[in-house]
């Protein structure tokens, strides 16, 4: 008696079109632009090779580094503290810094920058306002370079940050924390050995969304860096309408991809990305 063949759940025939044309317009993309990063202008590593050999690259990919290092650790550090003040906010007040910290997803970044824009320029309200109070005698040169571009990346990350780490918080357990502060532990103690290792997985997700959005950030920089602030989705726009130079253009994007995928690798190998965006923790 032969054995029976495994049948096709009905359900699979209903989502594999779907499936294939989902992995149709996704990876197509993907791999046209690695085949573009190995033989655009020629075949081989050439373009490669210029991320060693080129100056101008290897300062852009500083440039990028740095900002997206330092604007991850402010943003999640905002952001930590907004999450902290609204689990230990009353039910109504935790509701309505909820329903701001939403709306604020509602406003484009390109409005947001641009407002950005009108405040930080020499003539702007923060200029006026400080030297109205006497704290400069001067304006100070916030746009243009990197402290611009900063105040601006923080100011649209932070709502980012704080989300997945106020899913950690709410589902931490706190009678955890009750237990630490009636066993003698004083609040500082509680917080750096209790509360804040629990949490650790919110902060983990928090850092590693900001870093990769951060990574492709495109309309801060250029508006707010003026020119003078090159980080790589720019540069890769110059190459693509500008320079037309498809494969180095090609070679940045997919220098991105895999600095993506083994920045999420690495954070597997420390613990499960499943607890970090808020799976089980078995």
């Amino acid at each position: 008696m032969t054995p029976a063949r495994p049948r096709l759940n009905a359900g699979w025939l209903l989502v594999l079109p779907l499936l294939a044309l989902v992995l149709a317009l996704f990876l197509g993309p993907i791999v046209n632009i690695l085949w573009l990063s190995v033989t655009d202008p020629e075949p081989g590593f050439g373009n490669y090779a210029a991320l060693i050999t080129s100056d101008s690259l290897t300062r852009i990919l500083w440039t990028t580094l740095r900002i997206c290092v330092i604007c991850t650790a402010i943003s999640v550090i905002l952001g930590y503290c907004i999450a902290y003040a609204m689990v230990h906010a009353a039910d109504g007040d935790r509701n309505r810094m909820l329903g701001l910290l939403l709306v604020s997803f509602w406003i484009s970044v390109l409005v947001r920058t641009f407002s950005w824009l009108m405040l930080l320029g020499r003539n702007g309200l923060v200029n006026n306002g400080l030297e109205a109070i006497g704290v400069i005698s001067q304006p100070i040169a916030f746009m243009r370079n990197e402290l611009g571009v900063l105040i601006g990346m923080v100011h649209y990350m932070v709502p980012y940050a704080v989300l997945p780490i106020l899913a950690s918080m709410q589902a931490m357990d706190g009678r955890v924390v009750s237990a630490s502060r009636s066993l003698g532990a004083t609040g500082a103690q509680t917080f750096w050995r209790v509360y804040l290792p629990l949490t650790r997985p919110g902060v983990v997700a928090a850092a590693l969304l900001v870093f990769i959005i951060n990574l492709g950030f495109y309309v801060v920089p250029a508006v707010l860096g003026g020119g003078k602030v090159l980080m790589v989705a720019e540069y890769i726009s110059v190459q693509v309408l500008i320079t037309l130079r498809w494969g180095t253009a090609a070679m940045l994007a997919a220098l991105l991809l895999f600095g993506v995928l083994a920045l999420l690798f690495l954070m597997s190998r420390f613990m499960k990305l499943s607890t970090v965006f808020g799976g089980a923790r078995t």
